[in-house]
């Protein structure tokens, strides 16, 4: 088995962030669509994109798509492709579903069909009419759309922003795999100086600190993909030493996260021990309109409260303008801020360079992006 389909799922939004770390990481083939991106690699390519995907949410294994208008349908195509190749005599495979657009709409019922039709074809190869289930994990899923139903096999488990660190979280946190998005699509580089002045748990700083060192965000976590029997052993232990290899831990970077909440503020100290970045990140308690900086071209980056809440929407909107006036105060900055509230630009009291729509979870919200002038080739 030489090359494989492989499918890193996308928060909507990231698609063309993840497609671009994919290309960056040299494979193949790479097409990018709604919530997902499709490239070609190998089982070293799978272990690696596991290991080094920060912003995907999940690598799956393309196993068989197809149209399917009848339950009968469905059966036969699923039951016709070629799992006895990837799921043991004892191995777990429970079917997960999902369904959009597509004639056959009972996701539960698509679940049943495609779960018989893999045990079906299962008994054939195996001689055998049961199968215990007390082996290693090979999570299916069947999602169709417009009637086309892609079959795959979830090779992360845990999602991608599992990254290992993050036991402790605070109030309105952002995934892991969105904060290292807000900071790709910025212009920060290890050179300049990112602050976080409303950091929580300190995700955002975390993050740049793993993407400053080159630090493989699934590095310190395990996937049931590295226990499958399908894939050699050697090809997990290359990419994991090849993480090691290309780690910059020696690297100085000027990463620097404010909170005025004292409690919140020892969770992300916490954090960051787990992440195994203890001194790399000066993580202060500091009230928003108290930040000063005689550093040049530094770059803000932060998760402020969105004012969901009615009750909370004054405070908010007080926090927004307070924003406004800081960091405009730091000319030579950058500033990228998420937010959901739609009043953000003539609160902050200047309109963005640019704005991207993501979702943070559930919510709506865009990705207001001002640049500051550009620094010189080489910042000292």
């Amino acid at each position: 088995m030489s090359k494989i389909t492989l499918i890193a799922t996308a928060a909507f939004g990231l698609e063309a962030v993840v497609g671009r770390e994919i290309k960056n990481l040299g494979f193949e083939d790479v097409r990018v669509d709604n919530s997902k991106v499709t490239f070609t690699s190998d089982f070293k390519g799978l272990a690696r994109a596991n290991l080094w995907l920060r912003t995907a949410d999940r690598v799956k294994i393309l196993i068989g798509e197809f149209k399917a208008t009848t339950f009968d349908e469905l059966f036969e195509k699923t039951k016709a492709l070629p799992w006895a190749e990837w799921i043991p005599k004892d191995g777990q495979f429970p079917v997960t579903g999902k369904s959009i657009k597509s004639t056959l709409f009972s996701v539960s019922d698509c679940q049943a069909i495609v779960k018989k039709a893999v045990v079906e074809s299962l008994k054939q190869h195996y001689k055998t009419q049961w199968f215990e289930e007390k082996g290693e994990l090979y999570k299916i899923e069947v999602a169709l759309l417009k009637d086309i139903a892609t079959i795959t096999l979830d090779t992360s488990g845990a999602g991608l922003h599992k990254r290992g660190y993050r036991d402790w979280i605070g109030p309105a946190p952002i995934k892991e795999t969105m904060a290292a998005a807000l900071i790709q699509l910025s212009y920060w580089n290890p050179d300049r100086v990112l602050v976080d002045p409303l950091c929580g748990s300190g995700t955002i700083p975390i993050e740049a600190a793993l993407i400053g060192k080159n630090i493989a965000p699934g590095m310190n976590r395990t996937f049931p993909s590295e226990s499958w029997e399908v894939i050699p052993r050697q090809a997990w232990r290359e990419a994991r030493e090849e993480t090691h290899d290309l780690a910059q831990f020696d690297r100085k970077l000027e990463i620097i996260g404010t909170d005025i909440d004292d409690e919140i503020l020892k969770v992300a100290r916490r954090n960051l021990r787990e992440a195994d970045l203890e001194g790399e990140i000066h993580f202060q308690r500091m009230a928003l309109e108290d930040f000063r900086s005689s550093k040049k071209y530094g770059v803000f980056i932060c998760n402020p409260p969105y004012g969901e809440r009615l009750s909370d929407k004054k405070e908010v909107e007080s926090l927004y303008r307070t924003m406004g006036k800081v960091f405009r105060s730091h000319e030579s900055w950058s500033s990228y801020i998420i937010t959901s509230h739609p009043d953000f630009e003539r609160l902050f009291g200047q309109n963005s360079s640019r704005k991207r729509k993501l979702f943070n979870g559930d919510i709506e919200v865009h990705y207001y992006q001002y640049y500051g002038p550009k620094p010189p080739a080489k910042i000292k």
